[in-house]
């Protein structure tokens, strides 16, 4: 992904509420399961993280990996995760892509 995508997803991304807490328990199966169930059905999902603040990069990135998602931006300790669905409900301009 790059930059001028990574900026348009932001821009849209900024009224979004996190839809996925990450709690005590840390990232496990019921996580996955919830951001992949967020990711099918709207595309743009916000991650908080209420626990294990010091490791959110690394996190992220496993549940980027793990979901088939791009990471898109990681803002204090919030994450944001994009993954285009079948119905492409985020229609990202041709202009942006190159």
């Amino acid at each position: 992904m790059n930059s001028k995508t990574r900026a348009f997803l932001k821009s849209l991304a900024h009224p979004i509420k996190a839809t996925v807490m990450v709690g005590k328990g840390g990232v496990d199966e019921r996580i996955y399961a919830s951001l992949d169930e967020s990711l099918a059905s709207h595309e743009l999902v916000k991650v908080k993280f209420q626990a294990q603040k010091d490791q959110i990069r690394s996190l992220s990135e496993e549940l980027a990996t793990h979901t088939g998602s791009d990471l898109v931006s990681i803002i204090g300790f919030v994450a944001t995760f994009y993954r285009p669905s079948e119905e492409r409900l985020i229609v990202i301009p041709k202009e942006l892509l190159t």
